[in-house]
């Protein structure tokens, strides 16, 4: 699948997207540098180290490279995210839930996670 396929998958059938499928796309269209990067607002904010959650990372620098909206991201996490949205009180999945709060507002990368191969 192609990042433009990906995209439009998102855009129109959004439940049947898969974490590891938007990984695969990913992996096989950039290539990957792992940077740190601050995930929400205020007290909520999240700090991922440089080489940590590198899949919420790579989701996030994909989704702003394409100008996705939060609604068009969050289905990239897949299962990940139906499970918080089955849980909404929950606590698991925090870069998921950070970024449904705060959305593209939250997010700052320390450098540019994704390169077009």
């Amino acid at each position: 699948m192609t990042p433009t396929e990906l995209v439009e998958k998102l855009r129109t059938s959004p439940a049947t997207v898969e974490f590891d499928e938007v990984i695969a796309v990913i992996d096989a269209h950039y290539y990957f540098t792992p940077t740190g990067f601050a995930n929400g607002l205020g007290a909520g904010r999240l700090w991922n180290p440089m080489g940590t959650n590198e899949g919420s990372c790579r989701i996030l620098a994909f989704g702003r490279l394409h100008g996705l909206s939060e609604a068009e991201t969050l289905p990239c996490f897949g299962a990940h995210y139906r499970d918080v949205l089955a849980d909404p009180e929950g606590t698991m999945h925090p870069n998921i839930r950070a970024f449904m709060r705060d959305g593209w507002a939250g997010i700052k990368f320390e450098g540019t996670p994704l390169l077009a191969r």
